[in-house]
């Protein structure tokens, strides 16, 4: 029987749990924990999992270098919550909101000893989920009878190397004229993983033995549909979109990543940080994330689903040239891609060139 839901369907499962907030069990080589969201949990789900056994907070060891707290690896740092800890303590450890009103919030004990995987994929959970990178863990002597015990869903982590969870699958196309061209076509491809939805817009009847004219652009919502002079993402869009018309053949690839991966409502947190002075990147480390949290393996799976190996590149990120070949598709030129430049968004573009590499 097929009716039981596998590894990547339970961490599809525990993502929307932890969205809600409702802990999850995770297990690797007989160790076992409950975790859940410290964005999402409650004072009551507190209370209850401190009745376990004594809680362990995950941060990534970027808010960790914030906080000025040890990490012991380049994965995770755990901090040990005080007896005494509220909810409040332990959202401060998570968001970095106040931290300009509250510097001091250490110091910080950090557990060095132990296997920290659980912790790590509860991070991942996190940001797969697009919440705070921070979670709150409890070891528990028997993971799938708690789970069972109050409905819980539980992953198992070495199941992950068993399934595959594939790539993406392509749900349905369709003929969509275009203010650039009256020849688009849009399709629509889901992840096998329960994952956002990703889009191709196809400009005219590109030849797949040639390299295409390409642009790989991530969802930005201020930018693209609200007209944000923040970011030069919007115009890109549209200058992209017009240089395949002219063309008359091209491959636009809308991937849902806003916020280079980390979501919406943590980009809105990234610009909150700015308005206090801290750079794009710096706004990142601070909430506990990357530069760039993005999967371009996505933008290559889609490519070649569609057929086509070889591309010239709309971009003026190197790093993503390298992505690309790195997956698999043939970079024949990287077509510079400027657009949208104003006094609002001198300074993140300055930031891009200066911290991400950007050609600019």
């Amino acid at each position: 029987m097929t009716l039981s839901p596998d590894h990547f369907e339970l961490t599809a499962r525990a993502r929307a749990d932890l969205r809600m907030g409702v802990p999850v069990v995770l297990v690797a080589d007989g160790v076992a924990a409950i975790a859940a969201s410290v964005e999402t949990l409650s004072a009551v789900r507190l209370a209850d999992m401190r009745g376990l056994g004594a809680p362990v907070l995950a941060i990534t060891t970027r808010r960790a270098e914030t906080l000025k707290a040890r990490a012991y690896s380049d994965k995770v740092a755990r901090v040990e919550v005080p007896e005494g800890a509220d909810l409040r303590w332990i959202a401060n450890i998570a968001d970095p909101v106040d931290d300009l009103m509250m510097p001091m919030k250490g110091p910080l004990s950090t557990r060095r000893e132990g296997d920290e995987r659980l912790a790590a994929a509860a991070l991942e959970l996190c940001k797969a989920a697009q919440l705070l990178p921070s979670a709150l863990l409890v070891e528990v002597p028997d993971g799938a009878a708690l789970a069972t015990q109050f409905g819980l869903t539980l992953v198992a982590l070495e199941d992950s190397a068993k399934t595959d969870n594939g790539t993406l699958k392509l749900v349905v196309s369709a003929r969509v004229p275009l203010a650039a061209s009256e020849a688009g076509r849009v399709h629509i491809f889901r992840p096998k993983d329960g994952g956002e939805e990703h889009y191709a817009i196809e400009i005219g009847r590109p030849d797949r033995a040639k390299p295409v004219l390409a642009r790989i652009h991530s969802a930005c919502f201020t930018g693209d549909i609200l007209g944000s002079l923040k970011c030069d993402c919007g115009p890109q869009l549209r200058a992209a979109l017009d240089a395949m018309g002219a063309q008359g053949a091209g491959i636009l690839l809308y991937l849902n990543q806003e916020g280079r991966g980390i979501g919406l409502a943590n980009k809105m947190r990234a610009y909150s940080l700015q308005d206090q002075g801290f750079d794009t990147v710096e706004a990142n480390h601070r909430l506990g994330f990357e530069d760039d949290e993005r999967d371009f393996r996505i933008g290559a799976d889609i490519l070649k689903h569609m057929g086509f190996s070889a591309v010239r590149l709309m971009t003026n990120n190197p790093a993503k040239v390298e992505m690309m070949k790195a997956n698999g598709i043939d970079v024949s030129e990287r077509v510079p891609h400027m657009a949208g430049h104003s006094d609002h968004n001198a300074a993140y573009l300055a930031t891009k060139a200066k911290k991400s590499g950007h050609l600019l």
